[in-house]
């Protein structure tokens, strides 16, 4: 006998459709400079045309470039977890102005932009939130800004990409490795699939038993299916040297999937750091603000 959901359980696979599928922006609230850098507002298309807003952070006197981008819903300013309504959906406010810093302050001139239907950059995809499917243009479009800019087509090149960013990541990566061919090293923290977050997600919400209900409204609202927005299907094609971490008991996914994105990877030099004592998502995208060390130790091993 089939179980239908309650009115109220309907209402929140709505409600979870809704903030799946279609991108909620959330503000830029600082600059670099707020972190004591100097920078410059630079923009660039995406692979098809999408205007995308960045920031350029120079380091004097070197040659090296990591170019960032962030999770969904946030920007390259990270996550106001902090303010209403934000701190509803994570009450951790993100600040990759930290990590910036970081890098910044070790010798790497930095790129950061806001990708699609995110922070200042353009609309495009009736907004819809791809886990890569759509974003990898942006993430192909930056490759190609660095590559044809007289400063910077000369420097060894890095990349920063958490969450959506590094899943963005993985798809430009299968679907264009030419403009990946010189990349260095890859920082990848908290990669994602989206039927493993539905499914905890859901558990918490009380509708765990209706994820595929919850997978046909989100492709009613013009989404991909859950099981095409996963990592797994491109990391294969990742071959450079690869830096992953994950919050180990984080409620909104399971070890195993990070684990299997991890053991999907093409290279054979790849780093996995297991961030314990939280069960905060959000913890982890701070982590390398609050704790650089590993993340720019792996950049320096591989952009000598």
């Amino acid at each position: 006998m089939t179980k239908h959901p309650t009115a109220e359980q309907m209402a929140i696979i709505q409600a979870m459709a809704q903030g799946n599928t279609i991108v909620n922006r959330t503000p830029v609230l600082k600059t670099p400079a707020d972190y004591g850098m100097d920078y410059e507002d630079v923009f660039f298309p995406a692979l098809d045309g999408v205007p995308l807003e960045a920031w350029f952070i120079p380091a004097e006197g070197s040659d090296k470039l990591i170019i960032c981008n962030h999770p969904l819903t946030f920007s390259r300013y990270g996550f106001p977890g902090h303010l209403e309504p934000w701190s509803q959906f994570a009450p951790v406010n993100v600040e990759f102005g930290k990590a910036y810093k970081a890098l910044h302050d070790a010798g790497y001139n930095v790129l950061t932009y806001d990708m699609r239907n995110h922070g200042h950059s353009g609309a495009a995809n009736a907004g819809l939130a791809a886990y890569g499917l759509f974003e990898w243009r942006d993430v192909a479009g930056a490759q190609i800004y660095v590559q044809s800019h007289e400063r910077l087509k000369h420097m060894t090149v890095g990349l920063f990409n958490p969450c959506n960013g590094g899943n963005s990541a993985m798809v430009a990566m299968s679907k264009r490795p030419d403009l990946f061919v010189d990349v260095r090293a890859f920082v990848c923290p908290q990669p994602c699939s989206s039927r493993t977050a539905s499914e905890e997600i859901g558990k918490l919400q009380g509708i765990g038993e209706f994820i595929d209900l919850l997978d046909q409204e989100q492709q009613r609202l013009g989404a991909f299916p859950m099981a095409r927005m996963t990592p797994h299907h491109f990391a294969a094609n990742v071959t450079v040297p690869t830096y992953v971490i994950q919050v180990k008991d984080d409620l909104w996914t399971r070890p195993e999937d990070v684990q299997t994105t991890y053991d999907l990877l093409g290279t054979p030099d790849k780093k996995l750091l297991w961030v314990e004592g939280t069960t905060q998502r959000f913890d982890g995208y701070n982590y390398f603000g609050e704790n650089p060390e590993s993340m720019v130790a792996f950049f320096d091993e591989h952009m000598a």
